[in-house]
């Protein structure tokens, strides 16, 4: 990437995930032009897939790539919650039920997929690969941003969507997630003559750990498996998969759990990252802390880290980038006046106020549901597998009926 002339200010993001190109993808749709700077030299997919819910297809909408996202992936009927002590069935849920805003909608998503439908919507060059931030400094108004290949780029505006380990959210002040003391693998299982499953979401919760199958579509299964180190835990299975499967398989036999599933961690692919610790942003730091700060601010995984028991970090970045567009849209859109900065800066301070309950509420809400599901607490696991099915399933669509509103 060459140097920029002093006078080419532009709007520049940082991170080519989810929300770096749903931020992308939105000002595109408002005709604002930007940059997208990824360290990576090309898109990064780990993870396999994401749960996608109402909220997150509505935003898709928002940004007019829902329908393609929804002809790839099949629409999740049901949430079957089972008890790994017992193997019963200990809720069942009906994932197109009525909300306040409509019928619900869930489906498993190829992360690959929904980079790339992201990406194809976007203009050519607008992602800048192998290009990483490694120190940003103030110009007046603008922010001048140093890359680790010598390049240097004057940002307008400039927003962090890099991560849990963001460089911007860093610059504003925010200070690093918490390890929450769970680790997670996933896995994505291929059948290609078809793998038989019905459309449902299985989750089983109980002895310490909580995992899940999903089919995306009638060939990939996606799975997940989150759980509480303990001392006898580290045999190296963080570095080597074979050692992570058998890992898995090994805490899944001893569980009730039917062999269809210890069939999909048998056959399926794993992560680049075998263990990735979950990490959260706490909740109490986040509603006094700079979202925003003039011209720059964070969206994504780099606002509001969660951990995964809700399924609703992917759906929250997307949230996020609609907002965004629409708050910032406008008044980039204006005349580069003498007022323009400061229109960018109250758009980015709406965009923070509209946000931060919201995050708040969802990191928190996930981080209780995961320490719930995974306790070993007797009194806990009685309560969990008696009463708390029914509430949590709930809680899970309580959360996906939010609407985030158009561009």
């Amino acid at each position: 990437m060459q140097q920029k002339e002093a006078g080419e200010d532009v709007v520049v993001v940082v991170g080519a995930g989810i929300a770096g190109l749903a931020v992308a993808l939105g000002l595109h749709r408002k005709g604002v032009k930007c940059s997208v700077l990824e360290s990576s030299p090309e898109l990064r997919a780990s993870g396999f897939a994401i749960a996608t819910w109402r909220n997150a297809l509505q935003a898709l909408d928002a940004l007019g790539v829902g329908d393609k996202i929804r002809k790839l992936h099949l629409q999740l009927q049901e949430l079957r919650v089972f008890s790994s002590s017992t193997g019963e069935i200990v809720q069942e849920t009906d994932l197109k039920m009525q909300g306040k805003r409509g019928p619900n909608e869930m489906r498993c998503v190829r992360r690959d997929w929904l980079l790339r439908a992201l990406e194809e919507e976007l203009p050519k060059g607008t992602i800048r690969y192998s290009s990483k931030i490694v120190a940003i400094e103030e110009d007046g108004n603008a922010k001048i941003l140093h890359l680790a290949d010598g390049a240097i780029l004057r940002a307008k505006v400039l927003i962090g969507c890099d991560g849990v380990n963001s460089v911007v959210a860093k610059w504003l002040g925010l200070g690093k997630p918490s390890y929450s003391g769970r680790l997670a693998t996933r896995g994505l299982a291929r059948y290609p003559d078809g793998h038989g499953f019905d459309p449902k979401f299985k989750m089983f919760v109980g002895h310490g750990f909580r995992a899940g199958v999903i089919p995306c579509n009638e060939t990939d299964v996606y799975w997940f498996f989150t759980w509480s180190p303990s001392e006898h835990d580290s045999n190296g299975v963080d570095q080597n998969a074979a050692k992570m499967k058998q890992f898995v398989l090994a805490k899944l036999r001893s569980s009730k759990i039917p062999p269809e599933m210890l069939e999909v961690v048998e056959r399926s692919e794993m992560n680049d990252v075998l263990a990735a610790p979950l990490r959260f942003r706490p909740p109490l730091s986040l509603l006094l802390a700079s979202i925003s700060k003039g011209n720059v601010c964070v969206a994504g995984d780099a606002l509001h880290p969660m951990t995964p028991d809700l399924g609703q970090g992917g759906c929250a970045a997307l949230e996020d980038a609609v907002v965004m567009t629409r708050c910032l849209g406008d008044a980039l859109l204006g005349e580069p006046d003498a007022g323009e900065s400061e229109r960018i800066e109250a758009s980015l301070r709406e965009y923070a106020r509209i946000r931060r309950w919201r995050s708040v509420q969802l990191i928190a809400t996930a981080y209780a549901v995961g320490f719930v599901q995974e306790c070993n607490d007797a009194v806990i696991s009685f309560v969990r597998d008696k009463w708390l099915p029914g509430v949590l399933a709930r809680m899970f669509l309580k959360m996906a009926d939010y609407d985030c509103g158009t561009l």
